[in-house]
């Protein structure tokens, strides 16, 4: 079979080589300030930026240095995704089909699925709440409005026009960083929060942590990096698996900068969030958060309404963010489990399942904000179905990416998979800790 060309990246065949090479040079950092900044962003959705709020209220500085300690394993998750990707020319959950009995596949997805709609569901509670504190509408017609703005961009856009949309999206996090600096926190408080763990055994601390560590290794960032990889190849013009399957190491060397640059934006939006919470809130005593909401309107009279002004915007901005890739993600693992035509490469006609799929999805989050159900609350229930879901498949990533006859001589090296199986052994020992936290009361 002949193998398609890879489409230029721009209109430069013709310049001289020096030319030819700034424009790679120049597609290579609008890559990794893409792809990478794409699953950053939306890994600190509307309950990672609850969670990392009630963490800096409830633990002030002492939370800070959490997020350096958690960085490298971001980094270990999302790259062991993105070279599983990149490797096979598949999904994850595509892969899973092919290696593994049906019952695991199965179980792993329903955890998925259901993890993915009740967290989209709040998010999209979230998002309506921040909205209702700029104008003045009735939460109920925001969330509808919401919810019709997202399926339109999914349904009818192309992955490239959501791509771009998203990078710029995607921006909106900084907003946090300016909250930060307009907290004035104190820098020796800073410096020895930074860089002194202070680990508190009490359960509260014990808590707090444990869901840090839950929202920021989310399951869907696995499946959606892996299908963000496929779906950048055929644009690059190899639809077929037989043309997508296989990479080189500059190609995965390219994939380790996405990442790095994805999850360090996205760790120093959540060291950020901490900062501003810990500066203001914590401060003052304000120790009990229970939304993102509610922390941007208490930076309000603490920090300026400039500060409470930015951050209710990126609760926003990073919602719109967060909803597609939770249930186009679903819908993604639904279709390769099933084997159905699916990508956003294709228009509806093509590939039905996968987009009524994506609707019902996002109309199920939607309707879980009619039946009385409280956005936080509901946060809670998915942050425990994906906290069950997220361990095992990292696992099976891990025992995916070391097996010669699935990735050929692209299997993990020792530096990798000393990181993932520290990764994989510090998830299971949070959802340990969860369980744990339950029997004794």
């Amino acid at each position: 079979m002949t193998e398609t060309p890879k489409l230029p990246n721009h209109a430069s065949s013709l310049r001289p080589d020096s030319s030819s090479n700034m424009a790679k040079k120049r597609h290579r950092v609008l890559r990794s300030l893409g792809l990478g900044l794409i699953t950053g962003a939306a890994d600190d959705d509307c309950s990672a930026i609850g969670t990392y709020a009630q963490a800096g209220a409830q633990l002030g500085y002492g939370i800070l240095w959490i997020a350096p300690v958690i960085l490298p394993m971001m980094i270990a998750v999302v790259y062991v995704s993105s070279k599983l990707g990149q490797v096979t020319g598949q999904g994850l959950f595509s892969v899973l089909r092919s290696h593994f009995p049906r019952w695991l596949l199965f179980t792993i997805l329903t955890g998925v699925i259901v993890g993915n709609i009740i967290e989209a569901a709040a998010d999209l509670g979230g998002m309506a709440a921040a909205i209702s504190i700029l104008v003045p509408f009735p939460r109920w017609s925001i969330v509808i409005g919401i919810t019709a703005t997202v399926l339109v961009l999914q349904i009818w856009g192309s992955y490239t026009l959501i791509r771009n949309i998203f990078r710029i999206v995607a921006l909106s996090l900084l907003s946090y960083a300016a909250s930060a600096f307009l907290a004035h926190p104190k820098l020796t408080e800073v410096v020895r929060g930074t860089f002194v763990p202070a680990l508190r055994l009490d359960k509260e601390s014990l808590a707090i942590i444990v869901a840090i560590i839950g929202t920021s290794l989310s399951a869907y960032i696995y499946t959606w990096q892996s299908n963000e990889e496929v779906e950048e190849k055929i644009v690059s013009g190899r639809r077929t698996l037989r043309q997508r399957a296989g990479t080189t190491n500059a190609e995965l060397k390219k994939s380790l900068w996405d990442v790095i640059c994805g999850m360090l934006f996205s760790n120093l939006t959540m060291y950020f969030i901490f900062l501003a919470t810990a500066a203001t809130l914590f401060v003052a005593g304000e120790h009990h958060i229970t939304s993102a909401t509610q922390a941007a309107q208490s930076l309000r009279p603490l920090a300026g309404d400039f500060a409470g002004l930015l951050f209710t915007l990126g609760i926003v901005g990073v919602g719109f963010l967060a909803v597609p890739v939770m249930t186009v993600g679903a819908a993604y693992d639904l279709c390769q489990s099933m084997n159905w035509i699916y990508g956003l490469h294709h228009k509806p006609p093509k590939a039905k399942r996968f987009y009524i799929a994506i609707t019902v999805f996002t109309l199920a989050a939607m309707g879980l904000n009619f039946f009385g159900f409280n956005p936080m609350r509901a946060l809670v229930v998915a942050g425990i179905v994906q906290g069950f879901s997220t361990p095992p498949l990292m696992l099976l990533m891990m025992l995916i990416t070391n097996r010669p006859a699935i990735m050929g001589d692209k299997v993990n090296g020792r530096a990798i998979n000393t990181l993932g199986w520290a990764t994989t052994a510090t998830i299971f020992a949070a959802s340990a800790c969860l369980v744990i936290s339950w029997i004794r009361d």
